[in-house]
């Protein structure tokens, strides 16, 4: 299951409280990772892409924090599955803005 799936599963359990609190943040959150590289990739250009990639894991970093909020509220229970699919996005967008940087300093 992808990584926004399993957040709109999980977040589907928060409280009815927070359905416009930390369910539409974490929800928003989620969604605007793949939402940014799409555009950045729309956008034909090395330097947008990677600015757009820079704020898709900035969303990811702010998603992991809001994560952490709901396990520590206890709307949730830990999941190694969600903690390591956010490391793994994490990863890969770092691994491509390094390599399109490289690529773009090799020029």
């Amino acid at each position: 299951m992808a990584l926004v799936e399993l957040i709109y599963a999980c977040s589907s359990k928060f409280p009815d409280a927070e359905r416009f609190g930390l369910t539409a943040q974490i929800r928003r959150a989620a969604v605007s990772v793949p939402s940014n590289i799409a555009e950045g990739a729309a956008r034909r250009s090395t330097p947008e892409l990677l600015r757009f990639l820079s704020i898709s894991r900035g969303s990811l970093s702010e998603l992991d924090t809001q994560w952490r909020i709901a396990t520590r509220l206890g709307y949730i229970k830990p999941s190694a599955d969600i903690d390591e699919h956010i490391d793994d996005v994490f990863s890969m967008l770092t691994g491509l803005m390094n390599s399109l940087q490289a690529r773009g300093s090799a020029r």
